[in-house]
């Protein structure tokens, strides 16, 4: 499939940013949607950028805007991409820093917010469900393939298990993790930690 025009690229990142609520998290399944789903970029691909825009200064919906936009169409797509990410956003808070002081306190507008978080956490939570079974588990292939047979008996069911998931990965994430709430460690080495052990091991 062809890859979206300049003007699409625009229309495609202009409607995300319009109707991302919830920061770039809520971005990133948006457009996990739209360019995989069209067959525009691999799954696998998507989710190698979200790590290089997770790891990168500056929001994370900007930066996979810039990076989706300068794969299609370069330096200009990038441009493009972004500007269309980040229109709406700025339209929407200029108005709002304009008005929202004044209707604050209604009870309509209270109500939409209180409506507004827990979707919100919802769509947060879809994205992260995905970068973490395509990062830590052999899915759906491995899945599917095997979900039939898999337990026919303890020792196939052993397997199954044990081919589930990219232990590699799944003890890295662990290390990580555990640095990261029991150390004062600083983050960026664990980023970088983490770049290593996929050129490594990987």
């Amino acid at each position: 499939m062809s890859a979206p025009s300049m003007l699409e690229l625009f229309c495609i990142f202009f409607y995300i940013g319009l109707f991302t609520i919830g920061g770039g998290l809520v971005a990133i399944t948006t457009m996990q949607q739209i360019v995989v789903g069209r067959g525009w970029i691999s799954g696998e691909k998507f989710y190698n950028m979200v790590a290089i825009s997770e790891s990168t200064p500056g929001p994370i919906g900007v930066n996979m805007a810039t990076y989706i936009g300068y794969e299609f169409h370069g330096v200009l797509g990038g441009i493009v991409a972004t500007f269309g990410e980040i229109l709406p956003s700025l339209v929407c808070i200029i108005v709002i820093a304009k008005f929202f002081a004044k209707f604050q306190e209604r009870p309509l507008v209270k109500a939409a917010f209180k409506t507004l978080r827990p979707v919100t956490t919802g769509i947060i939570l879809v994205a992260c469900a995905q970068v973490f079974s395509l990062a830590l588990m052999n899915l759906p292939q491995q899945f599917f393939a095997a979900w039939k047979s898999s337990f026919t008996s303890v020792e196939s069911a052993t397997r199954f298990l044990a081919g589930l998931f990219k232990w590699k990965n799944v003890l890295f994430y662990a290390a990580a993790l555990l640095l990261l709430l029991k150390t004062k460690v600083n983050p960026i080495a664990i980023i970088l930690c983490g770049a290593a052990f996929g050129i490594l091991f990987l």
